[in-house]
């Protein structure tokens, strides 16, 4: 029998109730000073809790892994007491929550860290911009990325080890998970790739070398999480940022093979989500399938009728929606009884209060 979105699914030691995932989208809602989870996040992310599994916001490491104001920390006592407001509030709705651990290295501003350089795997620029609050007016704004510096060798295995201290403040702040944020331009990303990496230690040059920090940190999370409670995001196709590579496919596939080695739970596919974006081919689906025998999520503006398509031809398990869950805290119910979705307002995406992120009612309150 072909699955469908409303098909349960074993993920590790945990039984969903369906297939759908609420995908991880920065919303910048923390407490002041210190980047703190607060109620409102426990509300909202309580809202979403039918999603099969939720993954969160992006999530800091460390003070270094920062690159856009006020998103949420898992470094300190008072970042994990704050998620675990969250964790309960999900649980009590019955739901499941892992947390996204984020390293952003060049993709940053000289703002969030002491000597005003974000660090990378190379000194090359990604010509991209954050979001950063200005503290004189507390206005967000995008503004360039400074170039980085690079990364002294020596340097790389603390941040290996910010990676495994997430993930136990994590288990600690009571997730059912983490998934390891690999994707979209990020730290991980850009050790992956030739267009960002120009190392000569054994951290850069061949795919072995480029692939390396991403294994060293999933074998650090997996022993202190479980590998069947932790996931990989990786964008293979999405080459904005200054990340285009035309080796990026056959080094992520040797990166799978080396995961399907560690058990880690799934590999989580960001897709681009804009109009005329690259479409992943078909090929690469099945050389993924081949590779890693895990589950696999994709995410990148499915509908409804799309997420259950890719699920029925077997090229996926889960599939992830963000925006749809945005406005429709109630997503499930809508997608089994085909009713209409909501529009979300764009101005209250990043930053702010309740508005436009705890205030979208269910179908219900709107009746």
């Amino acid at each position: 029998m072909k699955a469908n979105l409303f098909t349960p699914l074993s993920l590790g030691s945990l039984t969903l109730p369906n297939r759908i995932v609420m995908a991880p989208m920065t919303r910048a809602r923390t407490d002041q000073p210190g980047n703190v989870p607060n109620g409102m996040m426990a509300e909202y992310y309580a809202q979403r809790a039918s999603a099969g599994l939720i993954v969160t916001e992006a999530t800091q490491i460390s003070p270094q892994g920062q690159g856009y104001s006020f998103t949420p920390g898992i470094h300190t006592p008072a970042q994990v007491a704050g998620w675990r407001r969250v964790t309960d509030a999900v649980h009590a709705a019955s739901g499941r929550i892992f947390l996204q651990l984020w390293h952003v290295g060049r993709m940053s501003h000289g703002s969030f860290h002491a000597d005003g350089r974000p660090v990378a795997p190379s000194a090359l620029s990604p010509e991209a911009q954050v979001w950063v609050v200005d503290p004189q007016t507390g206005q967000g704004g995008m503004v360039d990325c400074p170039v980085p510096r690079a990364l002294a060798t020596g340097e790389i295995a603390g941040i290996v080890e910010d990676f495994r201290k997430g993930a136990a403040n994590a288990m600690a702040a009571g997730f059912d998970g983490v998934e390891i944020h690999g994707a979209n331009g990020y730290l991980i990303d850009q050790f992956l790739r030739r267009s960002s990496n120009h190392r000569a230690d054994r951290y850069g040059g061949d795919q072995a070398n480029r692939i390396r920090f991403l294994i060293e940190v999933a074998e650090a999370v997996a022993a202190e999480a479980g590998p069947d409670r932790t996931g990989l995001r990786l964008s293979p196709f999405i080459t904005q940022r200054n990340m285009a590579d035309d080796e990026i496919i056959p080094t992520m596939l040797k990166a799978a093979r080396e995961l399907d080695r560690l058990g880690l739970a799934y590999i989580h596919l960001s897709e681009a989500d804009w109009e005329d974006a690259p479409q992943i081919p078909q090929d690469f689906r099945h050389a993924l399938r081949a590779a890693y025998s895990g589950r696999i999520i994709v995410a990148g503006k499915y509908t409804r009728d799309r997420g259950a398509r890719i699920l029925g031809e077997g090229l996926s398990d889960l599939v992830a929606y963000g925006r749809p869950f945005i406005a429709n805290p109630d997503l499930v119910r809508r997608f089994r009884e085909d009713l209409p979705l909501a529009d979300y307002d764009g101005a209250t995406l990043f930053g702010g209060d309740a508005t436009g992120y705890s205030t979208y009612p269910a179908l219900e309150e709107v009746a």
